[in-house]
């Protein structure tokens, strides 16, 4: 179960930064490009967890 909530929330933030990636404010940019990071390290995690089992 924890796979799946983990993927939903790296999914919205990957959303949520590219949609702040095309502002026109470097500051908001740099803020979405690290929020796209986040949600790709979620991603990740779910997947580890999936893997594992949900052990971890």
């Amino acid at each position: 179960m924890g796979e799946l909530k983990d993927k939903a929330k790296g999914l919205a933030n990957q959303i949520a930064g590219s949609v702040k990636e095309q502002s026109n404010d470097p500051e908001t940019r740099a803020e979405g490009k690290a929020q796209k990071l986040k949600g790709q390290a979620q991603n990740l995690k779910g997947d580890v967890k999936g893997a594992l089992g949900d052990k971890i």
